[in-house]
């Protein structure tokens, strides 16, 4: 969620010390007051350090005053000492416990020292204390949306609506909430009923997506490229040029993911789709170009090199830049199938044209640290076999093949290599069904297209997330 995060302590530092002005004034000594009041003008100058210094001095003097406990917590926290903090913060807690907004503080020191249980049940204990606050209500929703945990933050997220219909931030929360559980009527309402009161791109993003889900993909693209013209941000980019990869219209892709690279040059997810776009128009050189630029941003995203192989088997002319870019993957993912895979195909398809220089042992035993590393990879398994019957070892192709096969029925080159092997065996019977059966898959080309917008869609979405962990 990227909007209205409620773990911003610092803000809710400020709220608190300036409640505690007063009862500092009339709780403490001239000579303690002063103090307290030179330690909060450090803090408010940033001088944490100084801060810190008085404040504990301060909380040996006076051990049983909530402000000096709780702004020394506040200090702690944003200098990053956590469990410094979280005692402070607890003490100050026992002091004044029917205090919602130092059990917030508390929550939120406590998530950042990693103790997400104990910080959950301060943030209901507030929530308890102050049950139609805005604050407290879009406190816990917010924690239990970083949790994960929508269905819980759902409710919560309507009540603060309830309570404070204009906050743009919970707003938008709650129209993503249920855009993410399928509510997508309601999600779309909230996005207009928003919009009226604060037009921005990050909503018209959300309405893209919401279309999209829809499928109307007309609508989600005006939507996408509404967002980009307000905020051309690379989160708006990334979903415009998507848009349009996704439904085939390459030309506008490719033109919104150049713009993307210039104005975003580091990243990664851009060149990807930038090298997608160029690779499903046939301008594979310039594909394999971009995707190598994503290769050197992010060597271990996976995604890269799916497409990369592509292009490169495709356009072999840039070899041993992609060699080199599949050598470096294997050495940094060596327990990746994959990557092994990627590597060994890359050494000996990329060198194609110069059969003499191949090191056949070399592709040999990184296709078979592949099969070693993921058993079930029909595509190594497909190729060793090649790899095999290339070097006139037809004996051990046949279990090659069969093994692809068997893992992957819908392989085409697996079956024609087959049929391949029961001719030279005599079997013509098998060989007709084989080659059969890669005709039957070679005349089904609508199934190659789902495959290939099926990897683009998995991309796009993964894109949105965390990087993949294998294409």
């Amino acid at each position: 969620m990227n909007k209205g995060s409620l773990l911003r302590l610092v803000l809710l530092c400020s709220l608190v010390v300036n409640a505690s002005f007063a009862p500092a004034q009339q709780n403490q000594g001239n000579l303690l007051d002063q103090e307290f009041q030179s330690a909060v003008a450090q803090y408010h100058a940033g001088n944490f350090a100084a801060a810190a210094t008085q404040l504990e001095k301060l909380s040996a003097t006076a051990p049983k005053s909530f402000e000096v406990h709780e702004l020394l917590g506040l200090v702690y926290a944003v200098q990053s000492k956590h469990e410094q903090s979280v005692e402070q913060l607890q003490i100050a807690v026992q002091l004044k416990p029917d205090s919602a907004a130092a059990r917030t503080n508390l929550a939120t020191s406590l998530l950042h020292a990693g103790k997400a249980d104990s910080a959950e049940e301060q943030f209901r204990q507030a929530l308890t204390l102050e049950p139609d606050d805005f604050q407290a209500n879009h406190n816990l929703a917010e924690f239990y949306i970083q949790s994960g945990k929508l269905p819980q933050a759902i409710p919560l997220l309507e009540k603060a609506q309830q309570i404070h219909p204009t906050s743009y931030d919970n707003g938008y929360n709650l129209a993503l909430a249920y855009f993410l559980t399928g509510r997508l009527t309601e999600s779309r309402q909230l996005v207009e009923s928003i919009a009226q009161q604060k037009d921005t791109g990050e909503l018209h993003n959300l309405l893209g997506k919401i279309d999209e889900k829809d499928g109307k993909f007309v609508e989600a693209a005006n939507e996408f490229e509404t967002a980009t013209r307000m905020d051309p941000s690379e989160d708006n980019l990334f979903a415009w040029g998507s848009e349009l990869l996704l439904h085939r219209t390459y030309e506008p892709a490719i033109q919104v993911f150049q713009q993307a690279t210039q104005r975003f040059p580091n990243s990664p997810r851009l060149w990807i789709g930038l090298g997608m776009a160029l690779y499903s128009r046939g301008r594979y050189e310039e594909s394999i170009k971009a995707l190598l630029s994503a290769a050197d941003l992010n060597p271990t995203d996976p995604r890269c090199y799916l497409f990369l192989s592509k292009a490169y088997l495709s356009s072999p002319s840039q070899a041993d830049d992609v060699i080199q870019r599949f050598r470096r993957y294997a050495e940094l993912q060596p327990n990746n199938a994959l990557a092994q895979y990627y590597y060994a195909v890359s050494l000996w398809k990329g060198k194609r044209s110069e059969a003499s220089s191949i090191n056949y042992q070399q592709v040999e035993s990184l296709l078979q640290k592949s099969i070693a590393l993921d058993d079930k990879l029909a595509e190594a398994h497909l190729q060793l076999g090649i790899l095999y019957a290339d070097q006139h070892e037809y004996a051990k192709s046949l279990p090659e093949y069969t093994r692809a096969v068997t893992l992957n029925p819908n392989l085409p080159d697996a079956h024609y290599r087959l049929g391949q092997y029961y001719v030279r065996s005599g079997d013509k019977e098998r060989a007709q069904r084989e080659f059969q059966t890669f005709q039957q898959l070679q005349a089904q080309h609508q199934s190659e297209v789902d495959k290939e917008r099926a990897e683009v869609r998995q991309f796009v979405y993964s894109s949105n997330s965390a990087p993949a962990t294998g294409p």
